[in-house]
């Protein structure tokens, strides 16, 4: 669906074309009574909070998704330095983008500029096409900093309809197009190309993070509980461990189980298929659990994941009308479970579903429950790992329930009607804006313009007369001027509503409208006014009589408006002294009764975001300490890299003349110490084999002879000696956690590795600075 600008006189002559206009107007006066900011009473206080609130978690999925990103890219960075392969000048690029905004660094566009970039904003903004056909056209290395700015920005407000359905139309362009040049059926939505970078990132937004929390965070952690649990059913891994456990038992392998077995000896051994059995078993009901609890909540999925995956199946059918629906239902199930359900299962602690990160056997669990829920819902393909075949049964068995929740999930109403209304809404507020960093306001500006001539061929269109107006773009800033301004949106080309009434006069006759306004002050004056319904029938004259002598100036006005319009309306014969206004007292009532159990809604909706945005922070102070491990890190590198920008020598080197120097001997940090109860309390002690009995006496002592390198000692109190001592290298903890190994064994206890990095900078960064 096209959409013409809103408020243009094409887009109000559709609006006057419907039959359905006094439905859509009663229903436009309807949102602006939810909206009403001139009254106080329990649901405009509730609204208000529940407006902070998502503000709140709309501002901080951005901070998330950007600290996510630099989190990848020090991630790949860090990699380098640890084999030594990074130059210094690139290191100092790894440092910059650590730095911090600086709010006073940097300067403003100048207030033409800022303008023309309101303007701009604001159609992009309102014209979705614009983006869509954009994100087609940009390289994969451009499209995550595009995707910031569009679905943390552009339409940041995630929670807001308007924002959220323009989005949403973005979507249904893009899906057309990739739809429209697939060349073959098999790899629609498949391949990592900004169309799917784009669904996964839209899932990472506010409500399909609540909806993951509420959903799967409990059958999750119930799972994980069980850290012992070992379901693996690979029959290699299954026979490694098999005599591994052998030979610690009894010293010796027997010579009819020899190492190295190819995948076939050990999928015919009888002692593996003995183990395997009760774990497949088990395995299938854990999926089956998982299931349940996702169909069972199918409700709670957010509008626009349903709205995508309903689109999905729209165009599959358009395009392939041959498609069977079992081959339609495997393109959704790429879209949800894929993209949406299982990277959630897989790494639950990235999303913050559980406390820290799934032991071995756990996670390993958690992989395969996602492997089956994935082949279930797409044409499974076993060619890989020929043990999940053993897992054929809960496909078979769940087939059609897994088609049936998928076309049901596609069972939900369009958007269009309510959409063009926001629009109107939207052109009577005076302060629409979006927060953006000057990096992003410049990137989107350079990226327009770079395929401008797609765009935008015809020099008569308002975005080619934008980008012709602004020039070319300015540079990137460094990361520290990256200052974030408020900009407002608007258009030149559209004169702002001042009053709705007004605007949509031509849709019904002045009596209709005269009669919903009145209503609809009637409703702001009973919310104002205290006990004002108490009494039912509600007598409206008294509550306009009451409003009118009170001596608040707001009421005193309405009051007296009110009045007077009921006396109109009686002359024109819409509603009857005689029976008490009983038509409109039936409408107040009914609207009253709406706004009441909108409260409630509120109140319910409130009360869930709250345990989204503690998520949502808990995640953001995850980031922010990965952040400060890298920072603490590559201050180690600056002390013991080379000053020399010539050498090439690795990290730890320092040259002197051309010739390589061991560093001079820096100053012993520490020892510091530590209870066994305290590092337990904190999380840094995972598992312990040491008796609880001998707990209080243990404590670990922590010191770092030189910078990147620490020794913990394992101590027993009343003895001089050790009991064990570990050389730490951060180089070695950073890999380890690179590679998601988050266990460290001492022997007597294993350590959590995010935690024992955290413990470390928490420790000696501030005695090294």
């Amino acid at each position: 669906m096209s959409y013409n600008e809103p408020g243009s006189p094409g887009s109000l002559r559709r609006l006057t074309n419907r039959n359905t206009n006094r439905h859509s107007v009663t229903a436009l006066f309807s949102m602006a009574a939810e909206q009403d900011v001139e009254v106080g009473d329990d649901l405009a206080r509730a609204q208000k909070r529940l407006r902070d609130l998502k503000s709140k978690i709309s501002a901080h999925s951005k901070k998330n998704f950007v600290l996510d990103r630099d989190v990848r890219y020090l991630d790949s960075r860090i990699a380098l330095l640890i084999q030594n392969r990074m130059a210094l000048d690139e290191q100092h690029q790894v440092e910059q983008h650590l730095e911090e905004v600086e709010p006073t660094e940097g300067n403003y566009p100048d207030e033409r500029r800022m303008a023309q970039y309101a303007n701009l904003f604001f159609l992009l903004q309102s014209e979705p096409r614009h983006i869509a056909s954009l994100c087609r056209l940009v390289s994969l290395s451009e499209i995550d900093t595009l995707l910031q700015t569009v679905m943390f920005t552009l339409y940041g407000n995630q929670y807001e309809s308007r924002e959220e359905h323009l989005l949403l139309t973005m979507f249904q362009s893009v899906l057309s197009a990739q739809f429209e040049t697939a060349t073959e059926f098999g790899s629609l939505l498949r391949a990592n190309t900004p169309v799917s970078r784009m669904m996964t990132t839209y899932t990472r937004r506010g409500p399909g993070q609540s909806y993951l929390k509420s959903v799967l965070a409990e059958r999750i952690n119930s799972l994980i509980e069980h850290k012992d649990l070992n379901l693996e059913i690979n029959p290699l891994k299954v026979y490694e461990q098999m005599i591994n456990q052998i030979e610690e038992e009894t010293g010796a392998l027997p010579p009819n189980l020899p190492r190295g077995v190819p995948p076939e000896e050990a999928a015919a051994n009888s002692d593996v298929q003995a183990i395997i059995a009760p774990r497949l078993t088990m395995l299938m009901e854990i999926a089956n659990s998982f299931l349940a609890t996702i169909i069972d909540n199918m409700e709670i999925v957010p509008y626009g994941i349903r709205w995508i995956c309903k689109q999905i199946r729209s165009l599959t059918r358009r395009k392939y009308p041959e498609a069977t629906d079992y081959a339609i239902c495997s393109l959704i199930g790429g879209f949800f479970f894929l993209r949406f359900i299982n990277p959630a299962i897989v790494t639950p602690q990235a999303y913050m579903l559980v406390q820290d990160a799934p032991a071995k056997h756990p996670r390993r669990t958690l992989t395969l429950i996602a492997k089956m829920l994935q082949n279930l819902a797409n044409k499974p393909s076993y060619a890989k790992e020929l043990y999940m075949i053993t897992l054929n049964p809960f496909v078979e068995n769940n087939k059609a329930r897994i088609n049936q929740f998928l076309n049901n999930l596609c069972e939900i109403g369009d958007f269009f009607d309510t959409l063009e209304m926001d629009q109107y809404m939207a052109l009577s507020k005076k302060d629409l804006q979006i927060n953006i960093t000057l990096n992003e306001l410049y990137n989107t500006h350079s990226l327009l313009l770079q395929h401008i001539e797609v765009l935008s061929p015809n020099d008569k269109h308002h975005l080619r007369i934008l980008m012709d107006e602004l020039g070319s773009a300015p540079p990137q800033v460094p990361r520290k001027e990256n200052r974030t301004i408020e900009l407002p949106l608007y258009s030149r080309w559209e004169t702002p509503i001042q009053d709705i009434s007004t605007a949509l006069m031509d849709s019904v006759t002045q009596n209709d409208l005269l009669y919903m306004e009145t209503k609809s002050i009637f409703v702001q004056l009973i919310r104002s006014i205290p006990n004002a319904a108490d009494t039912r029938p509600i007598n409206l004259p008294l509550i306009a009589e009451r409003a009118a002598t009170t001596k608040d100036a707001t009421l005193v006005r309405k009051g007296i408006k009110v009045q007077e319009m009921l006396r109109v309306l009686e002359e024109l014969a819409v509603v009857d002294r005689s029976d008490d206004y009983r038509l409109m007292q039936d409408e107040v009532a009914a609207e009253l009764a709406h706004l009441g159990s909108l409260r409630e809604k509120v109140q319910q909706e409130s009360k869930s975001l709250e345990a989204v945005y503690k998520t949502i922070g808990d995640h953001n102070n995850y980031l922010k300490g990965q952040l400060e491990q890298y920072k603490a890190y590559l201050q180690n590198v600056r002390l013991t890299a080379s000053k020399d920008k010539g050498t090439s020598t690795g990290v730890g080197v320092v040259t002197v003349g051309g010739k390589e120097k061991k560093p001079i001997k820096s100053a012993v940090l520490g020892p510091y110490r530590f209870t066994h109860a305290q590092l337990e309390k904190e999380g840094i002690i995972v598992e312990s084999n040491v008796p609880e009995n001998r707990r209080p006496n243990i404590y670990f002592n922590i010191t770092s002879p030189t910078p990147g390198t620490f020794i913990i000692a394992l101590h027993y109190k009343g003895r001089e000696k050790a009991i064990l001592e570990m050389d730490l290298k951060i180089d070695d903890l950073l890999e380890k956690q690179k590679d998601n190994k988050h266990l460290l064994d001492l022997e007597y206890v294993q350590l959590n590795v995010p935690k024992v990095l955290g413990l470390l900078n928490k420790v000696f960064a501030k005695r090294k600075a």
